[in-house]
């Protein structure tokens, strides 16, 4: 075994994860090292201003379907069972572990320890070992580098081993299929076979942190945060493609994280060290921060339409899938808080994308509704975010963020409910969905709209306007936004057919109503009271 570092490396060897006969190891390169690699092994081609672009192939998205938790006695009683967390048997992921180290013998692999987690106190201490140079370029972009003296003494707490070119016999191993995402929470390791798509190795570490930050009364959230000129933090919820990253990078406020925090007694704190934004049709008037890190040496773009020729991008080029990614560490947002800590939050966004058309724009919740439309999750699963969805659909997913939740959901809305209460926090419910109409009739609301209704949310400003309550979600929904048109405040207002609208709202406050019946046994009856009435 040759071992290759140009960096301290952490004195555990790979053979305590049972790999042993391996050809080359590189260990914690640098970034033009994984580029040279990566380019070497015909892993991606690097365009013109030097991002380097990859090809994820089949799979362009997550495999939820394909992602299983060990089923050990001691993590059994904590697990969320169901559709979400699906069990397989220890000794199938240890035959499986034992197949992929004999498949590596003799290969080369790229090692990064890393960080998950800015806060020192609450961080988790992470190996990614991947059969791809890019892939550990990915990780080396999402994760939080440690220094060369935390590396000398770096002991991983949790592992992930990423390889794409093995594969599963889903007859033997009880798998859906060929591809797996195998978590061992009581090993601490996650085991990645069949998919390039980067996405899982991230995923992965935030379904750990999950899992484990819960026992510490830490909040683990899919979220963004940032923090405005006062000092005032802000938190944004929402599933992938619903407006995270784009409204979390705003110029006239300081980025924290763009999609992973935690929130302790001490404040918010990034999980990441970097961002993984979806760039279809991105522009660089719309969002100009993010399209700069499209041009930019070091960042790695995933599934992006390339000239051949001329090396150029592309954006608007969906041929290969829309989720088209860019993952490039958060050094690249001009006003990111590269420490990734914020003090506890004065605001909290809840994200939508209403496919049906009929939830306001903006309105506030009371402290029982954050609870109720925490745990429902609603939102739409945007086009190529997973495999098989071709256009938006109404989902719910708890905590929006459902597939990542290894704990059964009232432990996270719980920690939520606590803190909201502790810190006085305001919460807001924005609709980035549509508008005048249902997908296919109405129209996605305006980006500019959007960014006016989050920034007078966040000001102070919209907490002192004049609402009025909507009698079927019981939304408090205000009169006038600065720079908004009011007509659009109320959606009904937006169709030009009320009838149907009002059919449609009361058929989405009946899914609201028919899917939070798996939860009402676990909430206070304060909670259950906030639930929409579809007879209003």
């Amino acid at each position: 075994m040759n071992e290759i570092s140009p960096r301290t490396h952490s004195p555990v060897g790979l053979e305590v994860q049972g790999l042993t006969n391996l050809r080359n190891v590189y260990w914690n390169l640098s970034t033009p090292g994984l580029y040279e690699e990566a380019v070497k092994r015909d892993e991606g081609i690097i365009a013109h201003l030097g991002p380097l672009v990859v090809r994820t192939g089949q799979f362009t998205g997550r495999s939820p379907n394909d992602k299983f938790i060990v089923d050990e006695p001691e993590v059994h009683d904590h697990i969320w069972w169901g559709k979400v967390n699906r069990p397989i048997a220890p000794d199938r992921f240890e035959e499986l572990q034992r197949r992929m180290a004999s498949y590596l013998q003799g290969k080369d692999v790229f090692v990064h320890d890393v960080w998950c987690g800015a806060d020192p106190q609450y961080r988790m201490a992470v190996r990614v070992i991947t059969q791809y140079a890019w892939h550990n370029l990915f990780v080396r972009n999402m994760f939080i580098q440690p220094t060369p003296q935390e590396l000398a003494d770096f002991v991983p707490e949790f592992v992930i081993i990423d390889c794409p070119g093995f594969h599963a016999f889903p007859e033997v191993d009880r798998t859906n299929s060929d591809v797996f995402i195998l978590v061992d929470f009581a090993k601490k390791m996650v085991l990645i076979g069949g998919t390039e798509y980067g996405g899982e190795i991230k995923k992965s570490a935030f379904t750990a942190m999950n899992y484990f930050l819960p026992f510490k009364e830490v909040m683990p959230m899919h979220c963004s945060a940032n923090i405005g000129p006062k000092g005032d933090t802000a938190i944004f919820f929402g599933l992938s493609g619903t407006g995270k990253t784009t409204l979390s990078a705003d110029p006239k406020r300081t980025l924290i994280g763009d999609d992973e925090h935690g929130w302790s007694d001490n404040g918010i704190f990034n999980f990441e060290g970097g961002c993984y934004a979806k760039v279809i049709n991105l522009s660089p008037e719309g969002e100009p921060e993010i399209y700069a890190t499209t041009r930019r040496f070091g960042t790695v773009l995933e599934n992006v339409g390339i000239d051949s020729n001329t090396r150029r991008l592309d954006l608007n080029d969906g041929s290969l899938t829309e989720n088209t990614r860019s993952a490039y560490p958060i050094s690249h947002i001009p006003n990111a808080k590269r420490d990734g800590l914020g003090g506890n939050p004065s605001n909290i966004v809840f994200l939508t994308a209403d496919a049906f058309g009929v939830l306001p724009p903006v309105s506030k919740l009371t402290a029982e509704q954050a609870m109720y439309h925490f745990i429902s999750g609603y939102t739409a699963k945007v086009a190529g975010t997973e495999r098989g969805v071709k256009e938006p659909s109404a989902t719910f997913s708890a905590c929006f963020g459902a597939p990542f939740m290894a704990q059964h959901p009232s432990v996270y809305a719980h920690l939520l409910g606590k803190k909201i209460e502790e810190h006085k926090v305001s919460v807001w419910l924005i609709n980035t969905g549509w508008t005048g109409g249902p997908y296919g009739v109405g129209s996605r609301m305006k980006l500019s709209y959007t960014r006016a209704m989050v920034e007078a949310a966040l000001d102070g400003s919209l907490g002192k306007a004049e609402f009025v309550n909507d009698p079927v979600f019981g939304l408090q929904i205000p009169t006038s936004v600065p720079n908004v048109p009011s007509e659009i405040l109320q959606p009904r207002n937006t169709w030009s057919d009320k009838v149907a609208y009002d059919a449609q709202l009361r058929k989405l406050a009946e899914m609201f109503v028919n899917n939070f019946k798996q939860y009402e046994d676990l909430v206070s009856p304060a909670v259950r009271a906030a639930a929409p009435n579809p007879k209003a």
